[in-house]
């Protein structure tokens, strides 16, 4: 049975508004534990007694983490988590409790995803830092996602005409160059540079070049 006593604990210097955490263990005392001692921090917490009833709740935009247990009634926490990313299910970090530290059983949790590994009796602020840290590593997880999908807007947002410019101008060919390429005017050339330029949010070469790479754009061959 976990240590959590309510609770004596360093106050998170973090904003958590906005953020959840969802307790999946099928002892009803760990739950309404656990659930008191994060919501003491202002987090919001939903806690069930299977991966079943988990599955089935509607699930947030925002940063989120999971508290699982290891040993659950039917599939266990591992199973569980195996099969999450299997089946492309919710995409949040994961801390395991258990009873029975085993280094074996922490080594693949840590493997397959997992964020942190606790054994009970464990004590308050042991189970908030991991929260804490989860939930920050969620947040920038979903940051880099919508800065991808802000990119590929960027880039959707191109003409035809000025995806390939870019192309040719992130190999490092200046503007007569890639029109020689393209068989158009220079001038041409250097307006299309400019305008998705801008479009792309991009100062220099080198920048266009790693926003390129991000979207797994390749470059023309023999520039």
């Amino acid at each position: 049975m976990p240590e959590i006593r309510m609770p004596n604990v360093a106050p998170s210097s973090e904003d958590q508004s906005g953020r959840v955490v969802y307790v999946v263990d099928d002892d009803e005392f760990v739950r309404a534990a656990l659930t008191g001692l994060l919501r003491s921090i202002d987090l919001e917490v939903h806690a069930f007694a299977s991966t079943e009833a988990f599955l089935a709740a509607p699930k947030g935009s925002g940063p989120s983490c999971l508290v699982l247990d290891v040993r659950l009634r039917g599939q266990s926490g591992i199973a569980f988590q195996k099969s999450l990313v299997e089946n492309g299910g919710p995409q949040m970090p994961i801390i395991f409790m258990t009873g029975h530290g085993d280094i074996a059983m922490t080594v693949k949790a840590m493997k397959a995803g997992a964020v942190d590994f606790l054994t009970k009796p464990f004590h308050d602020q042991e189970m908030i830092d991991a929260v804490v840290a989860a939930l920050e590593r969620d947040a920038k997880r979903l940051e880099a996602s919508q800065s991808l999908l802000d990119l590929r807007a960027c880039w959707e947002s191109l003409t035809p005409r000025e995806r390939e410019v870019l192309q040719h101008v992130a190999t490092g060919l200046m503007n007569k160059q890639v029109a020689g390429n393209m068989g158009i005017a220079e001038i041409t050339a250097k307006i299309h540079r400019g305008q998705a330029m801008r479009k792309m949010k991009c100062r220099s070469v080198a920048e266009l070049v790693r926003k390129m790479s991000a979207l797994g754009i390749e470059l023309p061959a023999g520039d």
